[in-house]
């Protein structure tokens, strides 16, 4: 059985109109990603099983019991999963416009998972992280935390890489999360955190606004140069441009087109968990991107972050 760590927050989520209805459910980009690979492993017929970990830190308070109850239904183990008696899960708001586009109001400041690496026993879970065959983060991982924590992070997964341990990272950048005077600092700490990475799945649209990129080969081209190995460029409706190597050219993974998007919110997390089910049971980069596609493809047909379960096995039933 392969083992996956997927570090970062989960928060409660609300979703709607300002002053009109808003459902209550939660979500957070790598906790998106673990319930969709989870399911993804569940429905596919995987023969290699995977053991999806969720690295992350909650309170003691009954919303917090609720959360962990709720992965543990999804297939999501929570043994890596920290209580800080002294603080509570973040809250967000998603708003949504007429054609399913997003944004998003935050309040974590003091959520649990900020201080994860502060807790008192992280590093208990640290030495666990080196019998993991792949250790996820974000960039929203990375936004969350003090710069001291920031950097702590990218130290380890320099660590657990040295020991054998595949890093896969998403810099999904949300320029909420970071101040306007601090795109360097995003530069920096990207940088250092590619430095690192075996397998980096981003979205070009956030490889644009951090870098300038102009064209999603040249995304490609810097990531080779930073020393990524494998390379998805996420490109929305148009799929996917992947490469292995620097000396060869990238290959596209196109996708059905869809016509009825209703949110937005959680394509990338999605494409991710599909991806990584087939790419971790040792399917090839193409077949991975296409089922990460059709996955991503069903999710924004329905609102919310996490969907109901009904409507992702119609998808994950067919990429055996």
């Amino acid at each position: 059985m392969k083992t996956i760590a997927i570090i970062g927050e989960c928060m409660i989520e609300l979703n709607g109109k300002p002053f009109g209805a808003m459902q209550q459910t939660y979500g957070g980009d790598t906790l998106n990603a673990a319930v969709y690979l989870s399911r993804s492993c569940e429905t596919a017929a995987i023969e290699h099983p995977i053991k999806v970990c969720y690295v992350s830190a909650l309170g003691s308070d009954p919303l917090s019991n609720g959360l962990k109850a709720h992965w543990n239904e999804e297939g999501v183990n929570t043994d890596l999963v920290l209580i800080d008696d002294k603080r509570t899960p973040g809250l967000y708001l998603i708003q949504l416009d007429e054609v399913g586009e997003r944004t998003f109001l935050y309040w974590r400041d003091q959520s649990a998972a900020k201080y994860l690496l502060e807790h008192p026993d992280f590093k208990k879970i640290e030495s666990r992280l080196y019998s993991a065959q792949m250790v996820f983060i974000s960039g929203i991982s990375l936004a969350i935390l003090p710069d001291d924590d920031r950097n702590k992070l990218v130290a380890l997964l320099h660590k657990l890489r040295a020991k054998g341990v595949e890093i896969a990272f998403d810099s999904n950048y949300r320029p909420a999360l970071w101040p306007d005077d601090q795109l360097s600092t995003v530069k920096n700490i990207y940088s250092a955190t590619y430095e690192t990475t075996d397998l980096a799945l981003v979205t070009f649209d956030d490889e644009h606004l951090i870098w300038g990129d102009r064209t999603p080969q040249a995304t490609i081209e810097r990531l080779h140069q930073s020393g990524v190995k494998k390379v998805v460029v996420k490109l929305g409706a148009q799929g996917c441009l992947t490469s292995e190597s620097s000396s060869v050219d990238p290959i596209l993974v196109s996708t059905q087109p869809v016509k009825n998007v209703v949110d937005t919110t959680s394509a990338g997390d999605s494409f991710n968990g599909g991806f990584l089910s087939a790419y971790l049971a040792g399917k090839s980069i193409k077949r991975s991107c296409h089922r990460g596609n059709a996955l991503a493809g069903k999710v924004i047909q329905h609102p919310g972050a996490i969907i109901q379960r009904a409507h992702t096995n119609e998808i994950t039933k067919t990429f055996k």
